[in-house]
């Protein structure tokens, strides 16, 4: 049932952020090449998938596999930031004190998500102890 309203929540969420109730800026080559790096962030995050591997709920599929390989040798939640990436770019396309607050509770709900899928993971699988020693969460090398 969390995972239902975590998902639920970053949806609305983001349905919220695209909604066109300002006109784009002056940033907005900026945010639009901040927005297609988060696209392409996820579309190599899915791509290393295996089929039916994939789960955009935080829940742990049964005969799930660990995927280390390509970007998730960097991060561990590609995905999540995929996500924080491309609404950062709607964000400052759309530069409103709305769309910041809109995108600090999407982060807030992501990190509450990954929290949340990473307690579920160390309990799964303890290969996934040992890659929480070698990759950071979002940010590679820092966070």
């Amino acid at each position: 049932m969390k995972s239902k309203i975590l998902v639920g929540l970053q949806f609305f969420i983001i349905f919220l952020m695209i909604l066109p109730f300002g006109a784009p800026t002056q940033h907005l080559y900026f945010g639009s090449f901040i927005l297609i790096f988060g696209i392409m962030t996820g579309l190599l995050a899915i791509k290393e998938h295996k089929r039916g591997n994939f789960n955009i709920r935080p829940d742990i599929k049964e005969n799930c596999e660990l995927v280390t390989s390509g970007v998730y040798a960097y991060v561990r939640h590609p995905m999540y930031l995929s996500v924080l990436l491309s609404m950062f770019g709607v964000a400052v396309i759309y530069f409103t004190y709305y769309e910041f607050v809109l995108f600090l509770f999407l982060l807030i709900t992501l990190l509450v998500k990954m929290f949340y899928e990473e307690r579920l993971w160390k309990c799964h699988n303890r290969a996934y102890i040992g890659y929480v020693q070698k990759t950071k969460r979002l940010i590679p090398f820092v966070f």
